[in-house]
């Protein structure tokens, strides 16, 4: 068993590596925590419900389900697979852009509307990673890459957001025509 001090308390914990459960133990509340990792076949459901969400459509969610899980392995971490998730969302909506929008000698990346919609698709992505697969706000902020202040206020005004209909929920609307 390994143990990890902090501040307060001295945690100690073993990993199971056949069956990736991980026992934890806090000698100051005196409570042992069993907590199972997560494989990307666990989390299948949960790429799926996001890319639903995202995309608002069956079709488009199982392309990116399967363009996610071509980029990882049974190994990798769950935050992991959330980046390989978010990164090919950002392709397919650089794709479906550049797909829509006659070819021009201007860069799309340059545009400022594309950064706004990128913005967007993150916040409605923090708010469902949130939502959906229960991820804390310390994980979130690792796999959209921003600070942990700049995603609980993407949170809080994503929520209100998707409440009030203006993150598009509904199937008719993808990921880049909010409301």
């Amino acid at each position: 068993m390994r143990c990890h001090e902090n501040f307060r308390a001295k945690k100690c914990f073993d990993i199971d590596l056949q069956t990736g459960v991980e026992e934890s133990f806090n000698p100051i509340k005196g409570v042992i925590m069993i907590r199972r990792k997560k494989t990307p076949i666990d989390l299948i459901d949960d790429i799926y419900s996001l890319a639903y969400w995202m995309t608002g459509s069956e079709s488009a969610a199982r392309e990116l389900v399967y363009s996610t899980y071509l980029h990882v392995d049974r190994n990798t971490r769950e935050r992991e697979l959330f980046k390989s998730f978010r990164e090919c969302l950002s392709r397919k909506l650089d794709e479906d852009i550049s797909c829509s929008r006659p070819i021009s000698p201007v860069k799309w990346k340059e545009l400022p509307g594309m950064s706004l919609r990128e913005r967007f698709a993150d916040i409605k992505l923090s708010v469902l990673l949130s939502e959906i697969t229960g991820l804390k706000h310390k994980d979130i902020s690792k796999i959209i890459g921003k600070p942990l202040d700049t995603i609980r206020l993407w949170l809080t005004a994503g929520r209100q957001s998707l409440a009030s209909g203006m993150l598009s929920l509904d199937s008719t609307h993808p990921v880049g025509h909010f409301n």
